[in-house]
């Protein structure tokens, strides 16, 4: 079955919201929200298409844009190739110039919208940062919670508190203090037996990929409206990431690190290639910073993860 392109835009607003328009009835998925495009004509380049799509349904001209997500999806009557980018500039007030309803939403609302299946995946990339802070190791707790509260300060919205070095019961106090100075500001994501995630219901989690191929058979471990990400190294950990469920991974390294010199690195086409047919967001991690995020998302990434990088020392 030919796999149909689509060009489709999770377009900001000044305020950060995002615009969706509703499907019509009489068409595939009718009467569902959507993220507004539409086909990627023979010979046409997505910008291209997505540039035509958004001035005939919306009465927009795109300025600036760049990459967000990739989704293959199946239906039982048709295969789809949904490339989705953001757009963060346009020119032009949006309407709905075949009659569509509009709505702008905030991103955390999203969930609360009936979409098709295929754009589930998109949904998660539209509300994750493109940063992802994990903290770093030989720290104290106290050291850990000024440079949390620093990186807030800073723009982050995504962090994971990792401190291997500490007891159960440190980490677990740590994670309580950080939940609180996280709160309302950026999504904390803890590592852990996933029994404790009953004690944090404000946190996500990150597996381990030992934790990810030891449970990725019994199915997504958490409830939909937490977050829920895993550790990754090659395609079999990716395919495992997809069985639990996950709602975005990490993918690493990407280039030799200090704290792991005798790791080989995956490098960039072969970061690019297994990703390629990851639906899920992914950050790169591994010997990255700020100056590679462009090339992170022209390689399908969400985004970078990083330690160094990011924690304000």
């Amino acid at each position: 079955m030919h796999r149909i392109h689509v060009a489709a835009a999770v377009i900001r607003s000044a305020d950060h919201r995002v615009l969706i328009a509703k499907r019509p009835l009489d068409k595939h998925q009718g009467g569902l929200w959507e993220f507004p495009g539409g086909k990627v004509e023979a010979g046409e380049t997505v910008e291209a298409a997505l540039a035509r799509e958004l001035q005939e349904e919306l009465g927009i001209e795109v300025t600036t844009a760049r990459p967000l997500i990739q989704v293959r999806h199946d239906y039982p009557d048709k295969q789809v190739l949904l490339d989705v980018w953001e757009v963060l500039a346009f020119a032009g007030e949006p309407h709905g110039a075949e009659g569509q309803p509009l709505a702008w939403v905030d991103p955390a609302a999203l969930p609360e919208y009936a979409f098709p299946a295929a754009n589930q995946p998109i949904i998660a990339a539209a509300r994750l940062p493109h940063h992802y802070l994990i903290t770093p190791e030989n720290r104290s707790p106290r050291q850990l919670l000024d440079g949390i509260a620093a990186a807030l300060d800073t723009g982050i919205h995504l962090l994971q508190l990792r401190a291997p070095g500490l007891s159960d019961a440190a980490y677990r106090a740590l994670a309580d203090d950080a939940q609180a100075l996280c709160a309302g500001r950026a999504q904390l994501m803890l590592k852990g037996p996933l029994e404790w995630a009953a004690d944090f219901p404000a946190a996500g989690w990150h597996l381990t990929s030992a934790q990810l191929r030891r449970m990725a058979a019994q199915g997504r471990p958490l409830p939909p409206e937490r977050w829920l990400a895993a550790s990754c190294h090659d395609a079999a950990e990716l395919a495992l990431a997809t069985t639990a469920g996950v709602d975005f991974v990490t993918l690493s390294p990407v280039q030799a690190t200090a704290t792991h010199p005798d790791v080989a690195p995956l490098g960039w086409p072969r970061a690019s290639a297994l990703l390629l047919g990851f639906n899920q967001p992914a950050y790169l991690l591994g010997g990255l910073g700020h100056g590679d995020l462009t090339r992170a998302l022209h390689a399908g990434a969400q985004g970078i993860a990083g330690i160094r990088a990011f924690w304000p020392d």
